[in-house]
């Protein structure tokens, strides 16, 4: 595993905290963040549904950043939770700063994809009630897919959206040249936008780029590569360390 020499491409505190676990497995990598967190004004819609929280038998929450703004906004308006209410997370990392908070929330113990969390009977249970309503907190777009399977269960879903990510400001070359530099030989993402800004970046070195082992969390991701020309691509199902240690140990470093 000690042969891998990877570019992480994660917001920055998640690069840094991903790097130190790398670190300690011998595995090099070098941290270039494709996403800048930007929280979102707070609209007077986005106010009413912070409002109206106890209006739903479940809330799932999608990731880290939408976890942190979430409960800042849970805090303004909701000095005592709703009772009774579940929440949800995608990732055993965003639920544990749900637990933390001290909600009463669950997160696939396999897997930290959309399909993992449907599965989930906990979540079968909180919507076994008179018109079920659920509210995704998450950033701007994203997770179309698990709305749509909610609403064709019959279940009312609305979209909380806390914040944007944004491709950070690099000069042009800044990817290929890191990645020749330091002898990379496999790019990890933890998204599809991150995927996405990973292509915009290497610009006209893609095709280069695109033969290197790429790391993804999930199939979606993995679909979107492999579209793009990527050519060899290794879906880790899920977005944990963990998940990418585990897929590391099966796949040889070049």
């Amino acid at each position: 595993m000690s042969g891998w020499r990877l570019l992480l491409t994660r917001p920055r505190e998640e690069c840094e905290a991903l790097a130190a676990t790398l670190a300690e497995q011998g595995i090099h990598s070098s941290s270039l963040p494709l996403l800048d967190i930007e929280p979102l004004a707070e609209t007077p819609e986005q106010r009413t549904l912070m409002l109206d929280l106890d209006r739903y038998c479940a809330v799932i929450v999608v990731s880290k950043p939408a976890a942190r703004i979430g409960l800042e906004r849970l805090d303004r308006y909701w000095p005592q939770p709703p009772a009774r209410q579940r929440w949800f997370s995608v990732g055993a990392a965003t639920g544990e700063i749900l637990a933390a908070y001290g909600l009463d929330v669950t997160w696939p113990e396999s897997g930290d994809d959309s399909e993992a969390l449907l599965d989930l009977p906990a979540l079968a249970e909180a919507l076994e009630v008179p018109e079920p309503r659920v509210l995704i907190m998450r950033g701007e777009g994203g997770r179309e897919f698990l709305a749509e399977r909610l609403r064709g269960q019959g279940v009312a879903v609305d979209y909380l959206p806390l914040y944007r990510r944004r491709l950070p400001a690099y000069p042009a070359g800044a990817l290929i040249e890191r990645v020749r530099s330091e002898r990379l030989n496999g790019l990890v993402v933890s998204s599809g936008q991150g995927f996405e800004h990973l292509r915009e970046l290497a610009g006209p070195a893609w095709p280069e780029l695109a033969r290197l082992p790429l790391f993804v969390p999930s199939a979606r991701v993995a679909g979107l590569a492999r579209d793009a020309g990527a050519e060899h691509v290794i879906d880790c199902h899920g977005a944990s360390a963990s998940a990418l240690l585990a897929a590391l140990r099966e796949a040889p470093a070049p």
